[in-house]
């Protein structure tokens, strides 16, 4: 069995840990780390520093920012009448490279899934019936998931904003079933949003 230093097992052993990353590929991130010039190595270290000491969620839609707020919810020419329902940041990432969404955005931080555990007091889910309740929203589109979880969730908060004055809708199916938002081309999701219906 070949043996390697205490330092390299650990590195490897902590690639190891992220998602999708498997013993193989861990080793080949940690021989690189080693074969890279200090300063690039040192270089992805400081910006994993940075980002865990300066990102948080934006007090008002749970987006990443690194102040208050999110480049988004300050940004004064986005339609503050129409609110997007995404589980996570990186759904709003895909959404907004489709260039095609004026309005501002909710990210839940996940979805319903009684099998793993995850309720809706887990969610953003209160926030945002408090925010949709004090808001001026005209329309609010249900951008979750297109998953058994992430229709669950649609409906869940379907029915707790049913009685506030507010369209609800939902993405078009030109997302098939079982698919990813952050894995869906700009294309396909550009026709979604675009041919949005009634929930």
């Amino acid at each position: 069995m070949v043996q390697t230093t205490d330092s390299v097992t650990r590195l490897v052993d902590e690639f190891a840990k992220l998602p999708g990353i498997g013993r193989k590929s861990a080793e080949r991130l940690a021989y690189h780390i080693l074969r890279v010039h200090e300063s690039e190595a040192l270089a992805l270290a400081d910006s994993i520093r940075t980002v865990k000491q300066n990102v948080r969620y934006c007090s008002q839609c749970f987006n990443l920012a690194e102040s208050e707020l999110c480049s988004i919810c300050q940004d004064p020419r986005r339609d503050q009448t129409l609110l997007c329902i995404v589980e996570q940041p990186r759904d709003l990432m895909a959404l907004e490279q489709s260039g095609m969404f004026p309005g501002l955005y909710h990210v839940l931080l996940g979805r319903i899934a009684p099998l793993e555990g995850v309720g809706p007091d887990q969610l953003t889910i209160d926030a945002l019936v408090d925010r949709v309740r004090t808001g001026k929203f005209r329309e609010i589109i249900m951008a979750t998931n297109p998953t058994t979880e992430g229709d669950g969730t649609a409906l869940h908060i379907s029915n707790l904003l049913s009685e506030m004055p507010v369209s609800l809708t939902r993405l078009a199916r030109g997302i098939t079933t079982g698919s990813i938002l952050e894995f869906t081309n700009k294309e396909i999701l550009a026709d979604a949003l675009s041919g949005r219906q009634k929930l």
